[in-house]
């Protein structure tokens, strides 16, 4: 079984690539599936969830995979959505499948990314999320991520309803 094989195995961080698309959608969805999480307005129906690997090639964006034996465990990254404002990124697709939790993933996730964003030159992330992943929240706040009462640029994803931000330079 996966789950019970998974804490000795090393997770290997790479960039999303075409090869990635189907099993990293479906890991998306599944955590969403776990949380009961509702789906309409997120990334759940989105339909460039399942093909990621074309957002990702945006000026400014990128999007970070974990991997156990070449199986996706998870996903976060950065990507400039429309109508932030200047020097703001947006911290995007930070999912965590279920075996893979507690392995420090997330914490190699938030590092990249914040490197990441400063080579970019951003000062400021920018999330959006849902009550349903209340521990997330909680991480996201001792991150030093502030709520804010109303969403910044256009993600599209109507359905979430928690934005925090933070200044990252």
């Amino acid at each position: 079984m996966f789950l019970n094989s998974i804490m000795d195995k090393e997770v290997v961080i790479t960039t999303i690539q075409a090869a990635d698309d189907s099993a990293l959608a479906s890991m998306i969805r599944g955590v969403f599936d776990e949380y009961k999480a509702p789906t309409e307005g997120t990334v759940y129906v989105d339909p460039t969830t399942d093909h990621l690997s074309k957002v990702f090639y945006a000026k400014g964006s990128v999007l970070f995979v974990a991997k156990v034996e070449d199986r996706v465990v998870g996903s976060c990254g950065l990507y400039p959505t429309e109508g932030l404002p200047e020097g703001h990124v947006e911290l995007v697709k930070f999912y965590i499948s279920k075996e893979a939790r507690g392995r420090g993933v997330g914490r190699l996730f938030i590092e990249k990314c914040y490197e990441q964003a400063e080579k970019f030159g951003y000062t400021h992330i920018y999330l959006e999320s849902l009550p349903a992943f209340g521990k997330a929240i909680s991480i996201y706040e001792k991150q030093g991520f502030e709520q804010l009462s109303a969403p910044l640029g256009n993600s599209g994803h109507t359905g979430c309803d928690i934005w925090m931000l933070k200044k990252i330079i």
